[in-house]
């Protein structure tokens, strides 16, 4: 049984329902604006991109806990992206035994285009949207991310999680 306050008809429900249902539109979106852009990466290697562009530099074994997948699955993305000239494994400084993986700079201005291109979807939706409903969704956004972002730190146990 759901807890009390995720009953059908309650507020939370109601906005877990609306936010599940924009969701699943913004994946259409973005889904729209990955593949617009030269070279595309594919959802996955989008997300393994987001994961080391917030961290900067990162061991392949931080990364598989972080995307919850398999070494050998990480190993074939990264392949595609370093292909692409997206993302360049290095030496770990304190281990020989380990890499490090970060964006090159073709890789870094790809996630720039990515996300320009989806805020500006974002800020046109937005603009079309009254006064009052821009300031409530500012305020709902800003407690569902601390909300979010407190779930994911405790999940992962790796120190946080941001948006991209």
């Amino acid at each position: 049984m759901p807890p009390p306050d995720l009953v059908p008809g309650t507020l939370s429900h109601d906005a877990a329902r609306s936010a599940g249902g924009v969701v699943e539109l913004l994946d259409v979106l973005w889904e729209r604006a990955r593949e617009s852009t030269p070279a595309p990466a594919s959802a996955s290697q989008l997300r393994l991109m987001y994961v080391v562009d917030r961290v900067g530099a990162i061991r392949m074994r931080a990364l598989c806990g972080r995307l919850a997948t398999a070494p050998p699955s990480v190993t074939r993305m990264c392949d595609r992206l370093q292909a692409i000239g997206f993302l360049e494994r290095l030496p770990c400084p304190d281990s020989g035994r380990e890499v490090t993986l970060r964006l090159t700079p073709a890789g870094q201005a790809h996630m720039r285009r990515i996300r320009e291109e989806r805020e500006e979807m974002l800020h046109q939706a937005i603009n079309g949207m009254t006064h009052a409903d821009r300031r409530a969704l500012a305020k709902g956004l800003a407690g569902l991310h601390a909300q979010l972002t407190t779930t994911a730190d405790e999940h992962s146990g790796s120190g946080g999680v941001s948006a991209a």
